[in-house]
């Protein structure tokens, strides 16, 4: 005992400076927006790595313990406490990753609003709480006795568990959030959770130090009283904070879930179970539904919303949108997956190439997705729902990833799933598809050609958005430039933007035979004085499709680089600047915007993009694809109109 205590001292020593967990990046509002005096100790915990250094202790403990007296020293209760944590942040990331999925379906939708970078930011810490937990799982193991001999089950003690929670818990919760909702409390406290109108998942734990302290207390009535009553079990543990957490994640989706059989067949079941609809109407009303689980409390002191019913059955009928234009895109590293709006919030809602410190614990994972994908994925789906005024939006996904598609033998599979999506899409009045990322590329499907003279009937418009993506490569191009290097330029945009500066006047130069003829074959013979073949003669400004390392180290110092195409070059020089793939900045009309594409900044969005939802916009008639272009200087008109930016001007 005096070991276990020595050794878990460093953990009661951690707690305290866990107080700031769950407003490390978060904002504790006091009469509006200030921070109060936990954010600014917050601000002293420097990213999640050191939060979950505070379970270090913990973990060399049990590894010593294992080390020197083996596996058979560990009693059931403490070999339970690490894996219990980690299957309770993997049930929360289910909760997320579905809730995400059905919200950008818009199946069931409960509040039509949207959620912003803002939200993510401060909601990024859900799992503080769980950390928070695993220090007291640990520090009533180290002082509570009988702890130690919980068997794995005892009935008795999960009726007194469910017994404590449906009386003094669900009593004293809903007394508890009445009295946060007091101007004086809710001003300094309780507002950080509600600044959340649009919930999530992850919105449910998101609370200030003080009110994660009052609820843990709370919690220990129905944990803490069987085992001192000795009829306490580690199941019974389990699940009760399995059952806090699912009833926390389902109440706070912002869709409804919960089929009306269930209360059809169990009347009652309504004063014992909430649904997602009747929590939501708390976070939009404030004044209504105070309930923690169970809303028998409301109906008793006549606080239950009135509209509760009838919000519950309009978001059940509630169907899927048809948007006015879709993006599809596809995944690209293995490790894509979590970037995508349905995977890890926190790393969605940054540029992909901004690594995280525990990449590698979910490699694993990753892998697996990507077998599972590459098994089952029989159709693109929905990952994100954009709105724009009137004007909806949404992102699809090809269930593959970037090395499939340079895969021969995948073409096929590839190019059936896209032909799908582009048929469903018309089927279902979509006006415009634009194809992302591989999936317009030549040697798969010529820019989408392939399917329009398949299909000569569609209804649906296809763009690979050649037409901005040119436009934006031209605009970026500094002023007063007279020559411009070409390198590894096969694409449709590269061939588009050399043609083009011939056209103007700049000479374009090149020093590999194959594109050198490929380019001449393309421009005016009254301008192919501007091309020109060169091994020495080497400007600063470098244009390419793909510029390998041994290519930029062949670069004057200074050398600007600027890609053509949709994925970034390596940056491998200092001494030199890397622009941006084709991008442009979104107006501030476009809402739901809460995650970053692929390795753009926040807010910023691919010229291919762009190009579909321009083509939306203005009723363009004509399919952008094969060797048809939209005019150049049309489409940038029409960004600018629709209050598109540009990152940089030439």
């Amino acid at each position: 005992m005096r070991g276990e205590l020595g050794a878990l001292t460093k953990l009661a020593e951690l707690a305290e400076r866990a107080s700031c967990f769950s407003e490390r990046k978060g904002i504790i509002h006091r009469h509006g927006n200030k921070a109060g005096t936990f954010h600014r100790m917050a601000m002293a915990m420097d990213g999640q790595l050191q939060a979950y250094l505070v379970l270090a202790p913990a973990v060399l403990h049990t590894a010593h313990r294992v080390a020197t007296k083996g596996w058979g020293d560990l009693d059931l209760a403490y070999a339970t406490m690490l894996p219990a944590l980690l299957l309770r942040m993997i049930h929360n990331q289910i909760w997320i990753s579905l809730s995400r999925y059905q919200t950008a379906r818009r199946k069931n939708l409960i509040v039509d609003r949207s959620i912003e970078f803002e939200q993510v930011d401060r909601e990024r810490s859900w799992d503080d709480q769980i950390i928070l937990n695993g220090l007291e799982f640990y520090l009533a193991y180290a002082t509570i006795p009988n702890v130690r001999l919980l068997p794995i089950w005892r009935t008795d003690g999960a009726v007194i568990t469910a017994l404590l929670h449906i009386g003094p818990v669900e009593f004293l919760y809903y007394w508890f959030h009445r009295a946060l909702h007091h101007h004086f409390l809710y001003s300094r406290y309780h507002s950080h959770h509600h600044a959340s109108i649009v919930t999530e998942p992850i919105t449910s734990v998101i609370h200030p130090f003080a009110e994660h302290v009052v609820y843990y207390m709370l919690f220990s009535i129905p944990t803490l009283t069987p085992i001192f009553m000795g009829r306490g079990s580690v199941l019974g543990l389990v699940l009760y904070i399995a059952y806090i957490d699912f009833m926390n994640n389902m109440g706070h989706c912002n869709f409804e879930l919960v089929p009306k059989w269930i209360f059809q067949v169990f009347p009652p079941l309504k004063y014992l179970m909430y649904t997602p609809s009747f929590h939501s109407l708390h976070h939009t009303q404030f004044r209504t539904n105070y309930s923690l689980f169970m809303p028998f409390y409301d109906y008793m002191y006549n606080t239950m919303d009135k509209s509760s019913d009838e919000l519950y059955e309009r978001s059940l009928k509630g169907t899927d949108e048809t948007p006015d234009f879709v993006h599809l895109t596809h995944m690209t590293t293995l490790q894509s997956t979590y970037h995508l709006r349905i995977g890890i919030a926190s790393i969605a809602s940054k540029p992909s190439d901004n690594p995280v410190w525990y990449s590698w614990m979910i490699w694993p994972v990753a892998w697996l997705l990507m077998v599972l994908t590459w098994i089952y994925g029989s159709s693109a789906f929905v990952i994100e729902r954009l709105q724009m005024k009137k004007f909806k939006m949404q992102t699809w996904a090809i269930p593959r990833y970037n090395f499939q598609y340079g895969l021969n033998w995948e073409r096929e599979s590839i190019n059936s799933l896209i032909e799908k999506a582009i048929l469903d899409a018309d089927k279902r009045g979509v006006k415009v598809l634009s194809l992302g990322l591989s999936n317009q590329a030549k040697p798969l499907n010529r820019s989408g050609e392939l399917f329009t003279q398949k299909y000569p009937k569609l209804r649906v418009r296809l763009v690979d958005g050649t037409g901005l993506a040119t436009a934006v490569v031209l605009k970026s191009i500094p002023l007063g430039t007279k020559q411009v290097f070409f390198c590894g330029c096969t694409s449709k945009v590269a061939c588009a933007t050399a043609i083009a500066l011939c056209e103007k006047g700049i000479q374009v130069i090149v020093n590999q035979t194959k594109e050198y003829a490929m380019l001449k074959s393309q421009i005016p013979d009254s301008r192919t004085v501007y091309l020109k073949f060169s091994n020495s003669d080497i400007p600063q400004i470098w244009i390419g499709d793909s510029i390998d390392d041994k290519q930029q180290q062949k670069a004057p110092k200074g050398t600007t680089f600027i890609p053509t195409s949709q994925f970034p070059f390596k940056k491998i020089r200092k001494d030199c600047t890397y622009l941006s793939t084709p991008a442009m900045k979104i107006p501030e009309t476009m809402q739901n915007v809460h995650t970053c594409e692929n390795w753009l900044p926040r807010r910023v969005m691919s010229a291919w993009r762009i190009a579909g939802i321009l083509h939306a916009l203005e009723g363009w008639d004509m399919h952008e694809c094969g060797d048809d272009m939209m005019d150049i200087e049309k489409t940038w008109s029409a960004a600018i109109k629709h209050g598109f930016v540009p990152l940089t001007k030439g």
